[in-house]
């Protein structure tokens, strides 16, 4: 079986998340310079196989999608010359940032963990991970 891979885009840094390779459980992976992502995944890809490709849809009130699709937009069509076996889906990613904040502080985790922005990140790329593991069933 393969894994599927969650992006969380942004500017400055990205989140990821990961399924196991039963494609179960969605688990937060790592929060990657944004510069670096092209690297962090040819490295991840030696060890991992991964079969989709899922990227958060930024979409904003009335349907309309946000600055950094632009960006994204760049990045997914990079992806796909370099990776062409793998399936890239969207998922809206809208409120992710405010839910991972909010499961950040259910969960105990202490007010200077919690700011590290790192950390909220890659709980965003989970929770864009499991909305769209819910979706495809």
């Amino acid at each position: 079986m393969s894994c599927i891979l969650a992006i969380d885009y942004g500017k400055v840094r990205t989140g990821l998340a990961i399924t196991d390779p039963l494609q179960i459980i969605a688990s937060p992976l790592d929060t990657v310079s944004t510069s670096q992502l092209f690297l962090y995944l040819e490295q991840l890809f030696l060890t991992e196989k991964v079969e989709k490709l899922v990227v958060g849809l930024p979409m904003r009130a009335h349907g309309v999608a946000g600055e950094i699709e632009v960006d994204i937009q760049k990045f997914l069509k990079a992806f796909k010359k370099k990776y062409p076996k793998i399936e890239i889906y969207r998922e809206d990613e809208s409120y992710t940032s405010l839910r991972a904040a909010e499961a950040l502080v259910l969960g105990g985790v202490k007010k200077k963990k919690r700011q590290k922005k790192g950390m909220l990140d890659k709980i965003s790329a989970t929770l864009i991970l499991q909305s769209f593991m819910k979706n495809q069933k």
